[in-house]
């Protein structure tokens, strides 16, 4: 796959807790030159970005990151705010604690009220694949899909695993047609990346991918 076709699908990431503004500025500035699909980052900085970026680039950040367990009030809070701030996607942490307690209705109340509060702005649902159980994948798949979510996202980055692509493709055939996949955690290559996409993801969060093509000079911008 061409290196410009991954990279158009990928949200630029910056989540370390030490990343400072400057940091934030420079993410921006890379993303823009290397046309990928967003900044993803943290609320913080969710307008300084957006401001700087002038409406040229997609402000991603996120919600009950990254242990999901915020009360739901909270949540709707982040993402009330993080859009007034400036952000167009929201990825939102699923409580992994109602879904361990089989509480799906539960985690389907959530979720409505975070897609409510996005105001059609993009909503990726963030599942942390690495700790459920297959079963809790394929139930986790109809709830996001019932919830009116845009995307399932694997991984936070933050958890014992990242995402891979069985798990990828689990989603991907479990999911309605109408939610994409975001791939995200352990992505640290280009190989890694197309991998994912041949998967059936739609959408690939890494932070490494931009340094990688800056530094090989892959599309020739250096």
């Amino acid at each position: 796959m061409d290196v410009k076709d991954i990279l158009s699908k990928v949200d630029h990431t910056l989540l370390k807790p030490d990343a400072s503004s400057d940091e934030i500025i420079a993410l921006c500035e890379e993303a823009m030159k290397y046309g990928v699909a967003s900044v993803c980052i943290p609320p913080a900085y969710v307008q300084r970005a957006y401001t700087y970026t002038d409406g040229k680039l997609p402000i991603c950040t996120v919600v009950g990151f990254p242990n999901g367990y915020s009360s739901t009030f909270v949540k709707v809070f982040e993402t009330t705010d993080a859009v007034r701030a400036g952000a167009s996607e929201i990825d939102v942490v699923v409580n992994l604690g109602l879904v361990k307690d089989g509480d799906w209705d539960g985690v389907l109340a959530e979720l409505h009220a975070v897609r409510d509060a996005c105001q059609g702005k993009v909503m990726k649902v963030i599942i942390e694949t690495a700790l459920l159980t297959e079963e809790e994948k394929i139930e986790l798949c109809k709830v996001v899909s019932k919830c009116r979510a845009d995307y399932i996202k694997t991984s936070t980055g933050f958890a014992s695993g990242g995402a891979t692509r069985e798990d990828v493709a689990l989603l991907r055939a479990n999911v309605a047609p109408h939610v994409k996949v975001k791939a995200a955690g352990g992505i640290r290559t280009m190989e890694d990346a197309e991998a994912m996409l041949a998967a059936g993801a739609d959408r690939i969060g890494a932070s490494a991918l931009v340094r990688i093509a800056r530094e090989q000079n892959l599309l020739g911008l250096e």
